[in-house]
């Protein structure tokens, strides 16, 4: 049975990167092929050209929501809220995590204009919180109240309006995420124009980013093999699409983690991707064979994260000849240590890696 610490790897903090450069494309782009292990370094503009014609890249087109509330006690004690998703389709009950904790039945008053109440035990991880009013007075007042729900390893004193215009994808369309696939902050509609004369194709998926990728990983996460859930969609057309190419024997290359466990969570016995709106609580790590996919890009994930498991993966047996025993040892933990030694950028504003 795999242990936590088989995945931990020591990061220098001064390689955390605590804002986003100011050109999306400029961000560094390590390449690593599966095959030969050769490892290449670029930026992220010149991504199109390490592309094959005919390569399928699919997007995950969620958008992060401004999902931390601050509020107060009846007692005047100071709470903040991290909405997680909705508890059901009223839209004013929501799963959250609040800190401090609460008990159960007491309220949370924000301003004068909204109050909650957590309906779930002192106990639970995870709080379901009602909000007293409808979804649409509950959906504005999250617009104009709610943070930008950055990591806490982040220190960035930006203003709200440009976090929430920096930790988006220039390709949002759908509310519901409480991070960002954030391998996609590093596509710009330029660098779309690009890899489309290059004819590289770009089809999207949906997954709302939720607890169970950013959620601290637990232990007995390998004997239960499954994460925390999340809401995602595979379209009638993407699905499609993504068949064709696998038939004409194109590659397949998600963008993100996100993306890479739609895709896996949606395939058949057959190989195939079935159009499909539903939850996932699929854990990704060695040795797992992956169905759909043949390439990822992605950013560098914390130690002893799901992430972190699922790119090990990617990189191991059945996958490769490799055989996994630790992430060190491994041909992806190598990987990191080389852009470690070449001063990368890490985690959610960093840079980012090509896996072919």
């Amino acid at each position: 049975m795999l242990s936590i610490n088989q995945f931990d790897y020591t990061l220098p903090p001064s390689l955390i990167s605590h804002a986003p450069l100011t050109k999306r494309t400029a961000s560094r782009l390590l390449s690593l092929d599966r095959t030969s292990k050769k490892i290449t370094h670029h930026h992220f503009s010149d991504l199109a050209a390490l592309l094959q014609p005919g390569d399928v890249l699919i997007r995950n087109e969620t958008k992060v929501i401004p999902a931390r509330l601050f509020g107060q006690r009846k007692s005047g004690k100071k709470i903040e809220l991290l909405l997680i998703s909705p508890v059901d389709d009223s839209g004013f009950k929501w799963k959250c995590l609040t800190k401090p904790g609460l008990n159960q039945n007491e309220k949370i008053l924000f301003n004068s204009e909204i109050e909650a109440m957590n309906t779930s035990p002192k106990e639970s991880y995870v709080k379901e919180v009602e909000f007293g009013c409808s979804k649409t007075e509950l959906r504005a007042f999250i617009v104009k109240n709610g943070h930008t729900p950055l990591p806490p390893y982040i220190s960035n004193q930006s203003n709200e309006l440009l976090l929430r215009k920096q930790y988006q994808t220039t390709y949002a369309k759908h509310e519901g995420s409480v991070a960002a696939p954030t391998a996609g902050l590093h596509f710009t509609k330029e660098l779309d124009k690009e890899l489309a004369l290059r004819e590289i194709s770009i089809l999207p998926i949906t997954l709302h980013v939720g607890l169970g990728t950013f959620a601290p990983l637990r232990e007995t996460a390998f004997a239960e093999k499954q994460l925390h859930t999340e809401w995602f969609s595979v379209s009638d057309m993407t699905a499609q699409q993504i068949n064709q190419a696998k038939q004409e024997k194109r590659r397949i290359i998600a963008v993100g983690t996100t993306s890479a466990r739609t895709l896996e969570s949606c395939t058949n016995s057959k190989g195939l991707i079935e159009p499909k709106t539903s939850e996932t609580a699929l854990f990704i790590f060695p040795p797992y064979k992956f169905r759909s996919v043949d390439g990822l890009i992605t950013n560098f994930h914390l130690p002893k994260s799901s992430l972190l498991t699922l790119v090990s993966a990617f990189v191991s047996a059945p996958n490769t000849p490799e055989n996994f025993t630790s992430f060190n040892e491994s041909l992806i933990g190598k990987s990191y240590q080389t852009a470690i030694s070449e001063q990368y950028r890490f985690y959610s504003f960093g840079d980012a890696m090509l896996i072919t």
